[in-house]
């Protein structure tokens, strides 16, 4: 029994490493100062709560012409902000660097680490 707990203590030593170079890597802290910029840009908030209204109008209301024309030209909006493009850029990395850790890990246990079943077990 204190086998066991001693591997768990291990394990968990080892994740929190694993988790503090992760939180201290490049692209985890880039993420991490594009979300704070994000917050503090009131123009890049109101483009990303207009889009959402709109969004949210059209799964209400069905198809229309015009919302869809209005979100395209708040999506072309958003892809203009440099505030939205460094936040979609740093968690475009960030995401790179979780799929690379997961191939990894999955390589050396023999099978696929962290995939996706859809929910539940049964």
């Amino acid at each position: 029994m204190s086998e066991h707990v001693t591997t768990n203590s291990a394990v968990d030593d080892r994740l929190d490493e694993f988790i503090e170079t992760i939180t201290e890597s490049k692209p985890y802290q880039q993420f991490v100062d594009s979300q704070q910029e994000l917050k503090a840009d009131d123009e890049a908030q109101e483009l990303l709560r207009e889009f959402q209204t709109k969004q949210q109008q059209l799964q209400r209301d069905g198809f229309d012409q015009e919302t869809m024309g209005e979100l395209r030209e708040l999506k072309t909006e958003m892809e203009d902000n440099e505030t939205i493009s460094d936040v979609r850029a740093a968690e475009a990395e960030l995401v790179a660097l979780l799929e690379q850790t997961n191939d990894i890990i999955s390589e050396k246990i023999g099978q696929e680490f962290a995939q996706t079943t859809g929910g539940g077990c049964c």
